[in-house]
């Protein structure tokens, strides 16, 4: 095009100018040569004139807009005719063009299976379940979507009709065409629809972990797509490692403690151990919270609702989200924020997560679903030990406790918002460590750790889980801070109870003692209250059905500790029975004799409370 200064007033009303003008793919510079355009005319006294020809030849070019949208594109027959980025697939006797899916029949158009392009692009088959889904793609106002649904619901008229509140045109009239054209078209391509390797699971996967290798595609519930979609890395990796190690080096018990525990997840499955839970407890305003969210900030936005979950849910739910999160800690945030249903069975839920296992559960047809398992540590905190919802020992045994004490943190807000900023490489990078040093290698750190804390007055389940979380500690120490802050072992042990405080049993007689202590007139022969016994000779003689209603107060049960106090000599036996006959005022009865504390502790040394002395 000329310049605007050499234009004339016939020239600028010419052909040759405006087609130039229309042609530009340009839009926003189109519209500027315009502009300058009717200045120049304007200038040249024309701009009236000038200004009904662009009128014209924008009608010209809407009017050819609207013939191109509506002439139909070159079909190719037996082929799917779609714009956009997926390969032509044959489609056999099925019209498939931008138009929509038809049936046809010698060549006459029939029925409508769909009003828009929809195929199936991918199979995928679940490696725990080797049940399949399949991705559809499909247009929709001019965009592709691609969704990842079951197999079996586009094989079913009655259950494909639910992809309708995804967006896909099908109603109960068409559904039975759309679900034979799928069909056709996912046979007729199988040796070119791509199979590819998928699991509902993170974590290791066959050798490899998920996400962090890409050969194997998550397909797991919609519902806990926010945590899978936490999982990765975000931000600075030397700011957050920076940050890790200045914390670390403060020597705070709870920082590396609460840190090897997360990265110990990982190395349940792999070292063959038991879930277990690492519970941080503590006054509030201390910084559980933000310990929590740091262990999180190893995987995952440690962000509010994000990958950190709480206790406001159902024994289900938590089931399915540890399911999910396999090796991966599963972080729950405060034990005092529970749902009712959790909190009448906390017990139940600890056993539980602890399990690896969910419960076995059949479904319509009658068969069996798939069980959920996991194998990972379970990350908790709150302003009570966990221990204080839990009386079982079996319960108890199975958590490592860690009292949090005041300011662990200097500057709290800072920590909060770098962590918000910066998470998910040291997972990734712990992960390629535990492979290229072999499970042998962590096996042998694991086994020298556990010799280490081995005693034999502590309870071996927590030396386990403990070693589990030590091995942790060494393998990141030397391979990713490079800080020699290592998590000694004398300050590791102290995480552990004695078995005397674990053991039902144990604590059953302790219980029985304490009331007996607690109610000397329900063992007087004068008082007028409810009698359970009576004491004599270093004994509690207590009537069978009263130590019965004792126990079950207790929640501890009545079999379990007569035979292991018979077996410790701390009730009388009477022909291999744990009860005896008492005559008390004048009437037999059969009695439990337990015998009262002596004083002496399991090393026979007494209280000098409760000796006499020889002098006063």
């Amino acid at each position: 095009m000329e310049p605007l200064n050499r234009l004339t007033a016939e020239t600028i009303l010419s052909d040759d100018v405006l087609t130039e003008v229309f042609a530009q793919e340009d839009e926003i510079y189109k519209a500027r040569l315009l502009l300058s355009l009717t200045d120049r005319a304007d200038e040249l006294g024309v701009k009236k004139k000038f200004e009904q020809l662009v009128s014209a030849y924008k009608r010209v070019e809407r009017e050819m807009q609207r013939q191109q949208r509506q002439q139909k594109p070159i079909m190719l027959n037996n082929w799917t005719n779609f714009e956009g980025p997926y390969d032509r697939m044959y489609c056999g006797s099925w019209i498939a063009s931008d138009s929509g899916i038809y049936s046809q029949t010698s060549g006459s158009v029939e029925q409508v299976a769909c009003y828009h392009p929809i195929l199936p692009v991918e199979r995928l088959r679940n490696l725990e379940t080797g049940e399949e889904q399949i991705k559809l793609a499909y247009k929709r106002n001019r965009k592709w979507t691609e969704i990842i649904v079951p197999k079996v619901l586009i094989t079913s008229a009655n259950k494909i009709v639910a992809l309708s509140g995804r967006g896909i045109a099908v109603t109960s009239e068409n559904a039975k065409l759309l679900v034979k054209y799928l069909a056709d078209v996912e046979n007729a391509n199988d040796d070119d629809i791509q199979v590819q390797y998928s699991s509902s699971k993170l974590g290791w996967i066959q050798g490899d972990f998920l996400p962090y290798d890409t050969d194997i595609i998550f397909d797991g519930d919609s519902r806990f797509k926010q945590i899978f979609e936490s999982i990765g890395e975000h931000g600075s990796r030397n700011r957050w490692f920076d940050y890790v190690s200045d914390l670390r080096r403060t020597g705070r018990i709870e920082i590396k403690f609460m840190l090897a525990a997360s990265f110990s997840s990982v190395l349940v499955g792999l070292l063959g151990g038991l879930p277990y839970i690492v519970d941080l407890w503590g006054e509030t305003g201390g910084g559980k919270s933000i310990t929590l969210m740091l262990a999180c900030s190893i995987w995952a936005d440690p962000d509010e609702s994000r990958y950190i979950g709480d206790f406001k849910t159902s024994d289900v739910a938590l089931e399915a989200r540890a399911d999910l999160l396999n090796n991966l800690p599963m972080i729950l945030d405060d034990t005092s924020k529970v749902s009712a249903k959790i909190r009448d069975n906390f017990e139940g839920i600890v056993y539980d997560l602890c399990s690896g296992k969910g419960k076995s559960r059949s479904n319509k047809e009658l068969g069996m679903n798939r069980e959920n398992r996991w194998r990972n540590c379970v990350l908790t905190n709150g302003e009570r030990p966990l221990n204080s919802y839990v009386s079982q020992g079996g319960a108890i045994n199975r958590i490592l406790e860690l009292e949090c004490g005041q300011n662990v943190y200097e500057d709290p807000q800072h920590a909060l918002e770098l962590l918000k900023s910066n998470y998910g490489f040291a997972g990734k990078e712990f992960v390629q460590v535990l492979k290229d040093i072999g499970v042998d290698t962590i096996r042998s750190i694991q086994e020298d750790v556990q010799r280490q804390i081995f005693d034999d007055e502590k309870t071996q389940k927590q030396s386990i889980s403990l070693s589990i979380v030590l091995t942790a500690d060494r393998i990141a120490t030397d391979y990713l801070f490079k800080d020699g802050q290592y998590i000694s072992i004398d300050e590791a042990k102290r995480v552990l109870m004695d078995r005397n405080e674990i053991s039902d049993n144990e604590r059953c007689y302790r219980f029985l003692l304490d009331k007996v202590a607690m109610n000397p007139s329900r063992f007087d022969l004068d008082t007028k209250i409810e009698k359970w016994g009576i004491l004599d000779d270093g004994y509690a003689i207590i009537y069978n059905a009263a130590f019965e209603a004792l126990c079950k107060e207790g929640n501890f049960s009545k079999k379990s500790f007569l035979s292991w106090a018979g077996r410790k000599g701390l009730i009388q036996m009477q022909s291999g029975q744990p009860t005896k006959v008492k005559k008390i005022s004048g009437n037999s009865y059969r009695c439990v004799f337990l015998k009262l504390d002596d004083g002496a502790d399991r090393d026979g040394f007494v209280d000098v409370e409760q000796m006499e002395l020889p002098f006063k």
